[in-house]
C-alpha cells in the first residue's frame, strides 16, 4: 500500500500510518522495511536506511504518542505525560542532516534521526498555535488527523480526492434514491 501525505504536517502523516483506527485497523508500517520506505516517501531521507525491529518499535511508540497528543489537542482532553515523554525522548536524538552539495540538497541519517525530525515537528505543532487547527476526517471509517488551514476553518475531510469525493457521492446517491 502507498503512503498518503495529506495531513499538512509530517508528524500527523506519521500518526496517520494507521487507518481506520476505530474499525478494521490498517497498519501501513507492519515491518522495518516499510518504515524505511516511509522515511524516503516522507522526504526525510534520500535512501531507505537499514531498519530493525527495535527501530519499528520506537516508530510505533512515537506514532501512537503523536496520535494521542494530537487527538487530545483536538478534543481539549488532558494529554498523557507518558506520551509527551515518548515524544521528547525521540526528539532528543540528533535529527536528519541536511547538506547542500554540488547536485542539490542531501538528507542523511538513520531511522532514529528521521524519527527525531518527526518528533521535533510534532513538538512544534502541538506546542504552538497550529494545534488549534487539528481536525479528524469526518468520512467514516477514516480517522486521519489533518491541519485545517482552509480560509474559514470549515474543511471536513482529510483529502477531497478520496474521503471528500466518497462522502459527496454517497450524499448524492442518498438524495436520489426514491
Amino acid at each position: 500500500m502507498d503512503f498518503i501525505f495529506v495531513s499538512g504536517d509530517l508528524s500527523l502523516d506519521l500518526a496517520c500510518t494507521v487507518g481506520h483506527r476505530r474499525s478494521a485497523r490498517i497498519d501501513l508500517l507492519p515491518s522495518p522495511a516499510d518504515l524505511a520506505r516511509w522515511t524516503v516517501a516522507a522526504g526525510l531521507l534520500d535512501a531507505p536506511p537499514p531498519a530493525t525491529a527495535a527501530d519499528l518499535r520506537l516508530a510505533v511508540e512515537l506514532r501512537e504518542a503523536v496520535y494521542r497528543l494530537a487527538d487530545a489537542a483536538r478534543t481539549g482532553a488532558t494529554p498523557d505525560p507518558a506520551d509527551r515523554d515518548a515524544l521528547n525522548r525521540a526528539a532528543a536524538h540528533p535529527p536528519v542532516t541536511v547538506t547542500l552539495g554540488e547536485h542539490g540538497v542531501a538528507h542523511g541519517g538513520d531511522v532514529r534521526a528521521a524519527l527525531s525530525s518527526v518528533a521535533r515537528a510534532a513538538a512544534e505543532l502541538l506546542g504552538g498555535p497550529r494545534a488549534a487547527f487539528i481536525r479528524e476526517c469526518e468520512a467514516a471509517p477514516c480517522t486521519r488527523l489533518y491541519l485545517d488551514t482552509s480560509h474559514r476553518r470549515a474543511r471536513r475531510w482529510c483529502d477531497m480526492r478520496t474521503c471528500g469525493n466518497r462522502a459527496k457521492a454517497a450524499a448524492f446517491r442518498a438524495r436520489h434514491q426514491t
